[in-house]
């Protein structure tokens, strides 16, 4: 087949083309299967298999191949933008919501769960963040990636209900989902060839695990939730990214510069899949799974759209929206 060979119907350039696409686009067909057809993958041996169980197995091939991306040869200056970044979008962010649920229990707030207000807000888009970075950042605000990769995942959420006490989740659970990420980091910083054999992964396993996961949604509950979680996106994409905004400015002292901590508001694709990582660990989170999922969903889709937006407002009223690389002459 020609490298130049273009599709008859470009379904995956389709996808890309939409923030979050890769996944929502499977996760609602495979809720219009589950809701309407859902015999159809029922049938067994390998079509029940990929299409309805695949979710978590997928997953955890995702987070290892994650996992591998993360080099252990960063420099000081990169750490410290991505520690940052870490602190200011996931634990700041994620211990003010356990300290709602102290107030308002797991059933949460105006229909959304402490369960899906937690997955939407302590992760963030890394491919949303490179794409901008690489055009407006330089190599520290590249490698802040790492953040992304490290709470790219249902760890932190695992982690947060765990020690707060609203989740029963077992210490081995912990474990369990951090090993394949471990594993990753290991594998990757000890063989860089492996980093580049797992690079394509998400391409390929979103997708199907995406739809898996779309069977188990009522479609009630999409409606629902998904208007439910435009609100969380429109909350979640100013919050967290003024948050690290200030990260940039008083931390790092990056000045002018600072406006790319915006950003940073997004919620990661990935991040449609806790819910069901969470129940899994806890049975008592599986009568929230189907809403907080859509609501997640929403808010990848709608913090796409509105991070960047924020940060090239911010970047331009301070003066500094210019591509990387470009330097600032002055008049002579």
């Amino acid at each position: 087949m020609s490298g130049s060979e273009t599709s008859r119907v470009p379904l995956f350039a389709t996808m890309q083309r939409i923030p979050g696409g890769l996944m929502l686009i499977p996760l609602v067909l495979g809720t219009l299967f589950g809701t309407f057809a859902p015999g159809a993958l029922e049938i067994g041996s390998f079509t029940t298999a990929l299409f309805q169980d695949s979710a978590l197995p997928l997953i955890a091939l995702l987070i290892f191949a994650t996992g591998t991306q993360v080099s252990m040869r960063t420099g000081g200056p990169i750490l410290a933008t991505a520690g940052t970044m870490l602190l200011m979008k996931s634990l700041i962010p994620a211990g003010l919501v356990v300290l709602l649920g102290v107030f308002v229990g797991i059933d949460g707030l105006l229909g959304v769960s402490l369960l899906g207000l937690l997955a939407a807000i302590d992760n963030s888009n890394g491919g949303l963040w490179l794409a901008f970075a690489g055009q407006y950042g330089d190599e520290r605000d590249r490698g802040a990636y790492i953040a992304s990769a490290i709470n790219d995942g249902p760890f932190l959420s695992l982690l947060f209900l765990g020690a707060s006490g609203f989740g029963d989740i077992p210490v081995l659970a912990l474990v369990a989902a951090i090993v394949p990420f471990l594993l990753g980091v290991l594998v990757g910083n000890l063989d860089r060839q492996w980093s580049k054999v797992v690079e394509p992964v998400p391409n390929i396993v979103i997708p199907f695990f995406a739809f898996a996961l779309g069977t188990g949604i009522d479609l009630g509950d999409v409606v629902t939730g998904g208007l439910t979680g435009v609100v969380v996106g429109l909350i979640v994409a100013p919050f967290t990214g003024f948050l690290c905004y200030l990260g940039y400015r008083f931390i790092l002292r990056r000045g002018a510069m600072s406006g790319i901590g915006f950003a940073q508001g997004t919620t990661a694709g990935n991040a449609i899949a806790t819910p069901a990582v969470v129940a899994a660990a806890d049975p008592r989170f599986q009568e929230f799974v189907g809403t907080a999922t859509a609501q997640v969903a929403a808010s990848v889709l709608v913090t796409a759209i509105v991070a960047p937006l924020l940060a090239t407002w911010a970047l331009n009223r301070a003066g500094a929206l210019r591509p990387a690389g470009v330097v600032e002459t002055q008049p002579s």
